[in-house]
């Protein structure tokens, strides 16, 4: 797979390793969120830019909780998703510390 069409760098792909997670974290409390392009360059990773957003939104900001939902946020996803449908990314905005992702699976 090629970044742009204008290298002949092979991305890597699947699991992210302890290590990437850890270039990637350096990254962004560096540098900061935004300008996805340039985060693998900057970060020294073998990845594309859209690889890099996700692992971070999804996996390691530092405000994502882990864990089961409380029964509160059960409570305010079955509202929202009354009213909101299968709008994932609306109903996790509304629930603090918990991703579209999250979100979903639980679903």
């Amino acid at each position: 797979m090629r970044q742009g069409g204008n290298t002949s760098l092979v991305l890597r792909k699947g699991a992210w390793t302890t290590k990437e997670d850890m270039l990637l974290k350096n990254c962004i409390e560096k540098f900061g969120e935004g300008k996805w392009h340039l985060v693998p360059l900057k970060a020294g990773l073998n990845r594309c830019r859209k690889s890099c957003r996700l692992r971070w939104l999804n996996y390691l900001r530092p405000n994502i909780k882990r864990g089961d939902f409380g029964e509160d946020e059960v409570d305010l996803m079955l509202r929202l998703h009354k009213l909101l449908g299968n709008r994932w990314s609306l109903i996790a905005g509304r629930i603090p510390g918990r991703t579209a992702n999250d979100v979903k699976n639980y679903w």
